[in-house]
């Protein structure tokens, strides 16, 4: 069944050909090999310095109706290959619900962190409880046709914490530019005031991309094909305005050897000075300055699981643990198999 399976695939594949247009906005738009541009590295004396953000989370505990997460996000700053500062901020973020005017609200509480590099006033100049009150059925957070899960305010609030500390250390003059994880597509309720308050500075890279092509291609690849060979590259996809946000997009190569395509949003005068950065052998074409601040960001399963053991020894938790237990019933499966 597994070689029909591959069979299959290597048809659909082979049918691909390069006369095709990408998908992007509820748009289609032409491939035009003029968009290639090549990128040279440049000078050391000349290099800009970049601040790399990331965020990373962990559910300590989720019910139906509560939630606690700890959300730490981080900025690395880079010159070329150099790191020469960065900054870490966490929180814990509590979530439950309260049923008001006919609808189940989701409703949050910011406990900063002593272990973050910013004083406890800072923390609510990035993320704020106002804005993490929520109606489960949001169109922007709900599953389908269901009522969103609770987990998806922590979602929202790292996000948020992202793109203010972003916009914070920008207008701080903290680096030349800032780079952040992820892209500037508003995915959120009230994201997109953040989004346009964002300096020209603040551009964005994405590891993966939803987009696709008319023939249902991945235009990475395809355009890796199309692309110069041998060398970095940029392709200009578009100019879009959605919300008033104005956005230039494009893919990049940022390795000459690499063998992924980025998608990029932003100014793109960075995109020279990523070129240094991004020679590491563990991910070659992919910034360093990112990985690193993935790192610093991540909460690792260790601390996660170290975290609920601390909570669940609690012996003032007791009646809370009562609800932990009446949700769990996937973690018996999970360790009965």
């Amino acid at each position: 069944m597994l070689n029909k399976i591959s069979l299959e695939l290597n048809n659909i594949i082979s049918n691909f050909n390069v006369d095709d247009k990408i998908i992007f906005k509820n748009k289609t738009i032409n491939i035009n090999k003029d968009n290639f541009e090549t990128l040279h590295q440049e000078t050391t004396n000349s290099i800009k310095t970049i601040t790399y953000i990331d965020g990373g989370q962990a559910e300590i505990f989720s019910t139906g109706n509560f939630c606690l997460s700890l959300i730490r996000v981080a900025g690395v700053k880079f010159q070329g290959k150099k790191k020469l500062n960065f900054v870490k901020h966490e929180f814990y973020l509590l979530t439950y619900t309260k049923f008001e005017d006919n609808d189940l609200i989701y409703v949050s509480k910011i406990f900063p962190n002593t272990n973050s590099d910013l004083k406890n006033s800072d923390v609510f100049n990035l993320i704020n409880e106002q804005e993490l009150t929520l109606s489960s059925q949001d169109s922007t957070i709900r599953d389908g046709l269901e009522r969103a899960s609770i987990s998806k305010i922590t979602n929202m609030a790292r996000r948020f914490t992202e793109l203010r500390l972003a916009k914070q250390l920008a207008e701080q003059n903290f680096s030349d530019y800032i780079l952040l994880d992820g892209t500037l597509d508003v995915s959120f309720k009230g994201e997109d005031k953040i989004l346009l308050t964002l300096p020209r500075t603040v551009c964005s890279l994405a590891k993966s991309s939803s987009l696709f092509t008319v023939q249902g291609n991945n235009p990475n690849l395809l355009l890796s094909k199309l692309g110069p060979q041998n060398t970095e590259w940029s392709y200009f996809l578009e100019c879009s305005n959605s919300k008033g946000i104005m956005t230039n997009t494009y893919f990049v190569k940022l390795h000459s050897k690499a063998k992924h395509i980025f998608r990029f949003e932003g100014n793109k005068e960075i995109l020279l000075n990523l070129l240094e950065n991004s020679q590491d052998a563990l991910f070659l074409g992919y910034p360093y300055g990112l990985i690193f601040s993935d790192r610093i960001a991540r909460v690792s399963n260790n601390e996660k699981n170290s975290l609920k053991a601390r909570f669940m020894l609690n012996k003032e938790n007791k009646e809370i643990m009562n609800y932990l237990t009446n949700t769990n019933a996937h973690d018996i499966l999970d360790n009965i198999s």
